[in-house]
């Protein structure tokens, strides 16, 4: 072979790939269609959702307005008042003796603080790129977790509560009003519905005088017509003195 003039060729192992490369997915990119950037295209259209369920939300409280009870009295102990049903799983959690008396700041504050805390951080803290949930054992398990904590701790609030005792205090603020009665007259002729409603119930503008004999006197009613107090100015009422003494025994005999 030394005497030979024809040139040497060295044939690699073609077994043995000169250079590996790890089996990495591709890039959603390279799928069309199935993503797009996040601004604004995601955020436009998450906005849109958002605003939608917003309206939704608007068009119900306006049609459908929430029942309202008898004004609180903090001598009544016999009433044990609930949040509204999507806060009753942290309700529930302050009656077990871990979350409350002593250990109160730990079922109003770390527990769900961490809980929440965890959620919001989830993006940051997870970095796995799985996304078949049996192949995330530690986060769907405490998914699960957290999902049945909370319908377990809602039914068992919702199940130890009393509802017939909202009923019965609702029933307090339902007081009969004669529409065809003089004072009734004198109170719709001049504009006190706009503030206090067709039937005494109040609003926004003013409070309610379903029961307002049975807190003010004779006195006070006419003080307040004639000459204000707080958000009421003094003037409002355009009738005559007889007109007036009308409407003012008429209030004062509500609630009594």
């Amino acid at each position: 072979m030394g005497n030979n003039n024809k040139d040497v060729k060295y044939v690699g192992d073609s077994r043995v790939p000169a250079q590996r490369t790890p089996n990495i997915p591709k890039d959603y990119s390279e799928f069309p269609g199935k993503t797009e950037a996040f601004w604004p295209n995601f955020l436009l259209r998450e906005w849109m959702v958002g605003a939608v369920v917003l309206v939704g939300i608007l068009v119900l409280t306006v049609a459908h307005e929430p029942p309202l009870q008898t004004i609180a009295d903090p001598t009544d102990t016999n009433y044990l008042p609930v949040p509204d049903w999507y806060f009753l799983f942290l309700y529930q959690l302050l009656k077990y003796t871990y979350a409350s008396g002593p250990y109160n700041l730990i079922g109003a504050v770390i527990i769900p603080g961490l809980a929440f805390g965890a959620l919001m951080l989830a993006p940051w803290l997870d970095h796995g790129t799985e996304r078949r949930p049996y192949r995330r054992p530690i986060a769907s398990g405490l998914m699960l977790l957290a999902i049945v904590s909370i319908f377990y701790l809602t039914y068992a609030a919702a199940d130890h509560h009393d509802w017939s005792q909202d009923e019965r205090y609702s029933a307090k603020n339902q007081v009969a009003i004669d529409t065809n009665t003089d004072g009734y007259q004198q109170y719709s002729a001049y504009s006190c519905i706009g503030c206090h409603g067709d039937q005494l119930q109040g609003g926004a503008a003013g409070p309610q005088l379903a029961k307002v004999g049975a807190k003010l006197s004779v006195d006070e009613i006419r003080h307040i017509i004639v000459e204000g107090q707080g958000a009421m100015p003094g003037g409002q009422f355009g009738g005559t003195e007889e007109e007036l003494e009308i409407l003012v025994e008429w209030l004062a005999n509500l609630g009594k």
